[in-house]
Parts: C-alpha cells; structure tokens; sequence
C-alpha cells in the first residue's frame, strides 16, 4: 500500500472514532443520572456498607466467582480491590465529594484454560452493578475480528465492534497478534491506534481487556507504549496445580450432576499426570473435554450393557471410562489427530 493511501485511511477512521458510541448524543448519561439519583447525606451523617453492598448485590458476583474458579487467589483479590475502589466512589458520591472514574482497562496473561474469560465476564456484571458501565455485556473478539483484508475495510470493522462492546467490556483475546511488524503491509496497526483513541476517550463507557500468553503480550507492550500507559491493572493467570485441577474435574461434574467412583478418581488423577505433560495442554479446558469424552464412554458402556441400569450407575464414572483413553494406550492426547504428530 502507498504510505499516501494509508496515512489517507487512517486519518479518515481516527477522525470517525469519537462517534463510535451507540448513545452518540451523550455515553454517560445513565451513569449520570445513577449518580444523581444517589440520596445526599449530611457531612456529620454515615453510610452502612453493608446496605450499599446488599443493594449492588456485588458480593453475589464475587461469590459466584470464589465457587466457578479454583485457586487464581491474586486474581480474585485484585477484583475485590477493584470492587472496594468502584463501591467506595459510589459511597463519596453520597456525600457530594469529588469523583474521578478510575481507568480500568486491564490485561490478562497466562496459558489458555485458565478462567480468563470468565473472570472477564465477571468483571463486566461487577462494573455495572457498581454504574461504572452501562450494560454490563461482554464482547469477546480476536484479530480476526477487527482486521479488515483491504483498504478502507478495518476501521469499518473495527468501529461496528466498538459499537456493539460500548456499556460493556471488549475482551481481546490474543492480542498481540494485532501487531505484525514484519509485514507493512498488515492492517492491524489501524486497529491499535483506533482502540488507544477510544480506550482514552470514552474509558468511562467502555473497558478494553487484552489477553494472551505472558511473554508474547509483554513483547506487544514494549512495541506499543500506547497501550502499557493505558492498561490499569494486569492480572497474571498461572497453570493450574494437578490438586486443583481435579478440584475443578470434580465441580464440573458436579454440575453435570455426575461423580467419580474412587477408583475412577485415582485414574483420572493419572490422566492428568500424564496429559500435563503433553503438548496442547489447555487447564480446565483439556479437563472439560476429558470429562466430555469419559463421559461418552460410560454412555457406550451402559448402552452395550444392556439390563436395568441404576441412578447410580448413569451418575457414575469408573476407572474403564478413563483408562480407555489413548494417554493410556497410545501415550497421545486424546484429540491428537491418528495420523498426526504432535505440534
């Protein structure tokens, strides 16, 4: 592309961005109005937390958060402070002190599985139970999502997802991949620099979460200070520990109202010993889709059983429904491909 051309576009789509908002006239107004609507209390008056608390109903969502995920402590308080800091402006508001929203947009690092969409997803409900936001939705995206393949096609694209995460959080997972200094040719830099305009503008009707393995995204950051003075918090998710991992083995089946025999425990305490090790790894997520697949097993087991069959037995999952697995037999990952090698 001529530098003409693309200088041309990019002009163009950075002079469009402050429009991106679906509420052009004004993007705060509800918050204004909550804030408003917030009673004023005499300078020698007091707040009860616990009722402000109660009325945002923020602690069902922390709670809810303490039972979905497993470990991640230093995550889970970095939220809670978050939280604290939101509840606290709402509490100043009250006394007619001043008010300064805080810039929140964040980054999550770590290996995938480990609950940072979920964390995201949280974190969006929090920040509007608390007014910070008006919808409280989450708009996940990757690169393909937001880079065009021609002139003229990303600031468009990238503009309608704007559209859609404003009131909300947009997740970007794998961001660094917006970045490809090898090639001059790439349109991901006019994503960078629409999302640094929106992300400094409009920060209080919009959160921009960036996500992705640790070193690649630190790598991102030192090739686009823009962002790094515009990330508030970053947030580290490390690889689950085996103890844990089958904790969240046993919540899931849990839900899916199914249980390990002990037997079947001490096998899947194996598989996991073994599937750590191998390549393509991804936390909870390779332990959902092992649960998935015993599951399959046990139906098939069942099914060429035939007879009465027990609540207990369709609620049970035995060591067979385990060991079947190729870890065991051919020391492959259970979705390696039959013919393939692993990558």
């Amino acid at each position: 592309m001529l530098p003409s051309m693309r200088a041309k576009e990019q002009n163009s789509a950075a002079n469009a961005t402050p429009n991106i908002s679906d509420d052009a006239s004004d993007i705060s107004k509800e918050q204004d109005s909550a804030a408003n609507a917030t009673p004023n209390i005499s300078d020698d008056g007091s707040i009860d937390v616990s009722s402000v608390l109660q009325e945002s109903q923020v602690m069902e969502v922390l709670e809810k958060l303490d039972r979905e995920l497993v470990g991640l402590k230093s995550v889970k308080t970095r939220i809670r402070e978050i939280a604290a800091l939101l509840l606290v402006d709402r509490m100043r508001r009250s006394f007619s002190l001043a008010t300064h929203p805080p810039t929140l947009h964040m980054s999550f690092t770590g290996p995938p599985g480990t609950g940072k969409t979920t964390v995201a997803l949280r974190m969006a409900t929090i920040l509007h139970r608390l007014s910070y936001v008006r919808k409280g939705h989450l708009v996940a995206v990757t690169r393909d999502d937001l880079v065009g393949q021609y002139i003229g096609h990303t600031a468009p694209k990238t503009k309608e997802i704007l559209k859609r995460a404003m009131g909300g959080v947009l997740f970007i997972d794998e961001a660094y991949y917006l970045y490809r200094q090898e090639n001059e040719r790439d349109y991901g830099q006019e994503v960078i620099e629409i999302l640094l305009q929106v992300m400094e503008t409009q920060r209080e009707d919009l959160v921009v979460i960036l996500a992705g393995y640790k070193n690649r995204m630190e790598t991102f950051f030192s090739s686009n200070p823009g962002f790094s003075s515009r990330i508030a918090h970053h947030l580290d998710f490390p690889d689950y520990s085996l103890e844990e991992l089958l904790a969240i083995a046993q919540l899931i089946l849990a839900e899916q109202m199914y249980r390990f025999s002990p037997e079947a425990l001490s096998a899947f305490d194996a598989y996991l010993e073994r599937r750590m090790q191998m390549p393509r790894f991804s936390n909870a997520r390779s332990v959902r889709n092992a649960l998935d697949r015993a599951r399959l097993r046990q139906a098939n087991r069942l099914f060429a059983k035939g007879g009465k069959i027990s609540k207990t037995d369709l609620m049970t999952i035995e060591a067979e429904d385990i060991l079947a697995s190729r870890v065991f037999t051919e020391d492959l990952p259970d979705d390696e491909q039959q013919s393939g090698t692993s990558a």
